[in-house]
């Protein structure tokens, strides 16, 4: 995937490492084996998920929900880089109503959110019953929306197998070249470079939602 020169909301080296969200990677990979015809994507920041999975699906519509201005300019700017404009839909906030529609008439649509705690209101299957024949990654924000994990859980238990991942430490060993170049530098700049910046929201998850 080529990229634009930052990132919106988020850290930026990872993404270009490959590493971001290593946690994912199954996850990501069983959505791509799944070949969707329909992935939406909630709080799509530069597109780094839109992008990369229309990349890898390009059977699929991509529907990107994404409320700042900028992040909707760098989803596009992603786009034409990686060819796949004309596949990504852009699109703006994202109440319940806007994420039925956009998933109607789809038997097995993908969602992956990341909406900073309104995933409490937005992933309700009475609101969007589509989202009863959906997979589902979402990004939990327990300090946004207190009990936000076990109130998914309730809601999807019965149509879903859930599964809850959690962030795990990062190494200097995660960097994934091992050059005579990278061997001189400083300990310290590898450990920076793997590093996504969550420790003062406390140890990050995400459900993963797949139907039973």
């Amino acid at each position: 995937m080529q990229y634009i020169s930052g990132s919106v909301g988020s850290c930026y080296i990872p993404k270009l490492l490959g590493i971001y969200e290593s946690e994912l990677a199954a996850e990501v990979e069983f959505i791509c084996q799944r070949k969707p015809t329909l992935i939406v994507d909630v709080g799509a920041a530069e597109g780094y998920y839109a992008v990369g999975l229309a990349r890898r699906n390009p059977q699929a519509k991509v529907i990107a929900f994404e409320m700042e201005p900028k992040g909707q300019a760098s989803i596009q700017q992603m786009g034409r880089l990686n060819q796949v404009d004309s596949q990504v839909e852009i699109r703006g906030k994202c109440e319940p109503a806007d994420l039925a529609a956009a998933l109607a008439g789809d038997p097995q649509p993908v969602v992956i959110c990341d909406v900073e705690g309104y995933e409490e209101k937005l992933l309700d299957p009475v609101a969007v019953p589509a989202l009863v024949q959906s997979c589902i990654l979402v990004e939990l924000h327990e300090v946004l929306a207190p009990g936000i994990t076990e109130k998914l859980k309730q809601r999807f238990s019965a149509t879903h197998e859930i599964k809850l991942i959690w962030q795990e430490p990062r190494s200097r060993s995660q960097f994934p070249w091992r050059t005579f170049g990278t061997a001189l530098l400083p300990k310290s700049y590898l450990d920076w470079s793997v590093d996504e910046w969550r420790s003062a929201a406390g140890r990050m998850s995400w459900l993963w939602i797949k139907p039973l």
